[in-house]
């Protein structure tokens, strides 16, 4: 990066997708990058330099209406649900199409970090 650039990134937090992981793997295993939040990063960007115009840190809904968008999500998102299988995750998938069946919608948090 040339001197006087600027550089934009948006990061996954640390704590994203929390309750889909407990949701489909009954538990949640410890955080895939337990150091990924704003204040972190932040403070690690401006100790190599860089100066911060504008940062902030944010958990928006992530809605699913069908449990095998669900599944297909995290299967491509292997780092947030570690050993997941239909398999091995059939009782609580089974538990997920009853939440969509009885509130019509499957909801979790994604945390973003559109940071330094």
């Amino acid at each position: 990066m040339k001197p006087g650039g600027i550089f934009i990134t948006e990061q996954v937090g640390a704590e994203n997708d929390r309750e889909l992981v407990e949701l489909l793997l009954g538990s949640a295993p410890e955080l895939p990058f337990p150091d990924q939040y704003l204040r972190i990063a932040k403070a690690a960007f401006e100790g190599r330099g860089f100066s911060t115009l504008e940062a902030e840190e944010a958990f928006r809904p992530i809605k699913f209406w069908d449990v095998g968008a669900l599944v297909w999500f995290a299967r491509i998102i292997e780092w947030e649900f570690p050993d997941f299988s239909v398999e091995s995750c059939l009782g609580n998938l089974y538990r997920a199409q009853e939440i969509l069946e009885r509130e019509g919608v499957i909801e979790g948090s994604i945390l973003t970090n559109p940071a330094p």
